[in-house]
């Protein structure tokens, strides 16, 4: 399922009617970070699972 040029411009536009001129910078900024952290997230998770794997350390 890929989106259009059409299909994005619509959504935009329902988006722009929908919060309003004002609120759309400050719904970006917060979908842009909350993207971030789960990416930060998920990476985050690979680097405890390779942490498992260490053998551990020498006398204990």
């Amino acid at each position: 399922m890929r989106l259009g040029l059409g299909e994005i411009l619509v959504v935009l536009a329902l988006a722009l009617l929908f919060f309003g001129p004002s609120k759309l910078p400050q719904l970006g900024a917060s979908l842009g970070e909350a993207i971030r952290g789960f990416k930060k997230g998920v990476s985050g998770l690979g680097e405890e699972k390779e942490a498992d794997k260490l053998p551990p350390p020498p006398g204990s």
